[in-house]
C-alpha cells in the first residue's frame, strides 16, 4: 500500500491534511511527523513520530506543513528516500524547476516535477481559483488587491493571540507586532525598501509562474485581520480585452472551486463566516469599474478558507493528481 507521510503533523495545516486525507477517502498508510516534543502525541489513532533524517524511508509522498528553515533541513532527506514531496512552505515555489501547482488553475505542470511540487501562498491560492477563467476569457494584465487575512495564517499562535485578546485586551500578542482583537494591521512580512511586504510580492510573483505570464503586474496591500480562519480579497483587474459584466458572471457561474454568491441588493455576498470549514471560495460584488470608461475593467470581491483551499486540501487535491497519474 501507498505510504504517505505529512511534515509537520501537529500543526494547523499538518491536522487539516491528515483530516482531508480521511474526508476524501485516500487510503494509505498514514505516517505523522513533527519535532521531538511532540513525539508520542495520539492524533486520530496516530502516533507521531520524531521528524528525523531515517523518517522518510519507505515513504512515497510527503505532504510538507513545516516553516521554511524546517523544510529545507528535511527536504534532502526525503529527496534522498526517492519520496514526491508536496510542500507548503514558500522555500522552493519561485525555483525554475519546481512547479507551482493550484489544480483549478495548472494541474498539467504537475507533469513537470523532479520530486517536488510547490503550494502556492493561501492569498495567492484564494484569488487565482475565482480569476483563472476570467484570465483564460480577457486576459488580466494587471491586478489591485487587498487581502484581509485571518489570523490562522499566523498558525496556532496566531489563533491564541485572537482567543486570548478576545478576552483580555491587555494580553500581549505572539504572533503579530500589535493586538489583532479589535483591530487591524496593515503589515504580513517584512518591508523592503520600495515599502512592500514579503506577503504582498507573492501575489504577482506566484501568479506570473502559475499563469505564465512575466508581463503580468500586481499591486497588493497585506491586512491581518481578527478573523480565524478565512481570507477576503478586494480585487480590481485591469484585461486586455474588454469585459462584460453578466458575462464574467456567467463564467463564474461556472467556474471550478468557484460558488457565485451575488446579490447585494439582497445582501447576499461573500463573508469569511460562510466560507470557514470549506473548500470553495465565494466570489460576489461583481461590477464595473466606474472609473474606466473602456470597459477593460472588473471589481469583486471573494473569500475562503485559508487553511482548507488556501493550504491543506490545495495540497491534497495536487496529491490526488499524483495518485490517479500513477494508477
Amino acid at each position: 500500500m501507498t505510504t504517505i507521510a505529512i511534515a509537520g503533523a501537529t500543526g494547523v495545516v499538518g491536522q487539516q491534511m491528515l483530516e482531508c486525507l480521511k474526508e476524501r477517502n485516500i487510503q494509505a498508510d498514514l505516517k505523522l511527523l513533527a519535532s521531538a516534543r511532540s513525539k508520542g502525541k495520539e492524533i486520530d489513532g496516530h502516533i507521531v513520530e520524531e521528524l528525523t533524517q531515517e523518517s522518510f524511508q519507505g515513504v512515497d509522498y510527503v505532504l510538507g506543513a513545516t516553516g521554511n528553515d524546517i523544510t529545507k533541513m528535511w527536504m534532502p532527506w526525503a529527496k534522498e528516500a526517492g519520496c514526491i514531496v508536496v510542500d507548503n512552505s514558500s522555500a522552493y515555489r519561485l525555483d525554475e524547476d519546481v512547479p507551482l501547482v493550484i489544480p483549478e488553475v495548472n494541474k498539467e505542470d504537475i507533469k513537470n516535477h523532479h520530486g517536488l511540487i510547490a503550494n502556492p501562498n493561501c492569498a495567492t491560492i484564494i484569488a487565482l481559483v475565482v480569476l483563472h477563467a476570467l484570465h483564460k476569457k480577457y486576459h488580466i494584465k494587471r491586478m489591485i488587491v487587498t487581502t484581509f487575512q485571518a489570523v490562522s495564517g499566523a498558525g496556532v499562535q496566531g489563533i491564541e493571540d485572537l482567543k486570548n485578546q478576545i478576552e483580555d485586551e491587555n494580553i500581549p500578542s505572539k504572533a503579530f507586532p500589535y493586538q489583532i482583537a479589535f483591530n487591524l494591521i496593515p503589515q504580513i512580512g517584512d518591508f523592503d525598501d520600495l515599502g512592500i511586504s514579503k506577503e504582498e510580492w507573492k501575489m504577482q510573483n506566484e501568479a506570473r509562474k502559475m499563469w505564465h505570464d512575466d508581463a503580468l503586474k500586481v499591486n497588493c496591500t497585506c491586512v491581518r485581520v481578527p478573523i480565524w480562519r478565512s481570507h477576503s480579497e478586494s480585487i480590481t483587474i485591469e484585461c486586455e480585452n474588454e469585459v462584460d459584466v453578466n458575462e464574467a458572471r456567467e463564467l463564474l457561474t461556472h467556474a471550478d472551486g468557484v460558488l457565485l454568491k451575488d446579490d447585494p441588493k439582497n445582501q447576499i455576498y461573500p463573508m469569511p463566516k460562510d466560507t470557514t470549514n470549506q473548500d470553495l471560495v465565494y466570489v460576489g460584488r461583481i461590477r464595473k469599474d466606474i472609473t474606466d470608461e473602456t470597459n477593460h475593467t472588473l471589481s469583486l470581491f471573494c473569500c475562503g478558507d485559508q487553511i482548507r483551499k488556501g493550504a491543506a486540501t490545495n495540497a491534497v487535491q495536487i496529491l490526488e493528481e499524483l495518485l490517479k497519474a500513477n494508477d
